[in-house]
């Protein structure tokens, strides 16, 4: 069963190397990768290939990098003479022609507990909402975004520290294994499992911006909180510091704040070795615990006041 896998970031790389190094235990071969064209990165501009891109042509799998999924890439994808499609934060949408490239269908991996966070940022809601769990859902692909039936899924307990990064790294890596599951039940069966149709509340998703990830000091020392973790590493929560950007990576929360109660928000209070540095909310007092100036390396709280010993008295914007 020859498999065409489609992703693009580091997280989607995760889980095509786990397909890619148990083939031989679910009978099947990756023939192809789908992925981004590459980008200009660092001074120089130089095209770097996204990260499934790259450990594909590390493999020597043939690697596709359309624009568009128009015929000329339909004509590439079928060169490989492929039976399946798996997808995982691809980016793009796959219309009919292409599906039909694949025999025994396609599916994709969404890490969200379907119908709740359809579309391209289910991790950072489920955090920016504080939810108690989520999940990792195998979908077939519909024409309609994450509307297609549930293969597989694995619910994900969340304790409240979980960052953007490492919620989506550990969805990436209990899908590779529910993946890989369903490609050896499909290579045995020689067809896809029975799936069962979405049912639940249903809610969208939607691109995160720079915007969003600015910090409103007016919203309470929690809801901040999770837009750190949310927002973490990319595109990272940031403030303005006297006119200047200021990322906070790390940060927790102090509700109490009775000696501040006449301070405004985004006030930097005081600085506390034992808890951080401590701004004043719309509700309650958070604890920057990690920073980054603009162009500067990022620091830890105590490293940080080192060189800033007028920060305390600040009112961050």
């Amino acid at each position: 069963m020859k498999i065409i896998y489609a992703g693009s970031p580091l997280a989607s790389q995760m889980t095509l190397q786990y397909l890619y190094e148990n083939q031989a235990a679910g009978n099947y071969e990756i023939a192809g990768v789908i992925s981004n064209p590459p980008t200009a990165k660092g001074r120089h501009k130089e095209l770097t290939p996204t990260p499934v891109a790259a450990y594909a042509l590390e493999k020597g799998i043939p690697v596709f990098t359309p624009e568009h999924l128009d015929a000329e890439a339909r004509e590439q994808v079928s060169s490989v003479s492929p039976d399946f499609l798996v997808s995982f934060a691809y980016g793009h949408i796959f219309g009919p022609k292409f599906l039909a490239l694949f025999p025994m269908g396609a599916v994709n991996l969404h890490p969200s507990m379907l119908p709740k966070y359809r579309g391209c940022t289910p991790v950072p809601a489920a955090i920016l909402n504080r939810d108690d769990k989520t999940a990792v859902s195998v979908q077939t692909v519909s024409l309609k975004m994450d509307e297609g039936d549930i293969l597989a899924q694995q619910i994900i307990e969340l304790d409240g520290t979980e960052t953007g990064e490492s919620l989506l790294n550990n969805s990436a890596d209990i899908g590779g294994k529910l993946l890989f599951q369903l490609l050896k039940d499909c290579s045995a069966n020689g067809k896809l499992p029975a799936g069962v149709s979405q049912t639940g509340e249903t809610s969208y998703t939607k691109i995160i911006t720079k915007n969003d990830a600015r910090i409103n000091w007016n919203d309470s020392a929690e809801n901040i909180e999770a837009a750190i973790r949310a927002y973490y590493p990319d595109p990272g929560c940031w403030t303005e510091e006297k006119g200047l950007p200021l990322k906070v990576l790390a940060a927790k929360c102090l509700m109490e704040c009775k000696d501040f109660e006449n301070e405004p928000a985004g006030k930097v209070v005081a600085f506390n070795k034992a808890e951080g540095i401590l701004v004043k909310t719309g509700n309650g007092i958070l604890s920057l615990q990690r920073l980054q100036r603009q162009g500067k390396n990022a620091m830890a709280y105590k490293d940080f006041m080192n060189g800033a010993r007028d920060f305390v008295g600040t009112v961050l914007q």
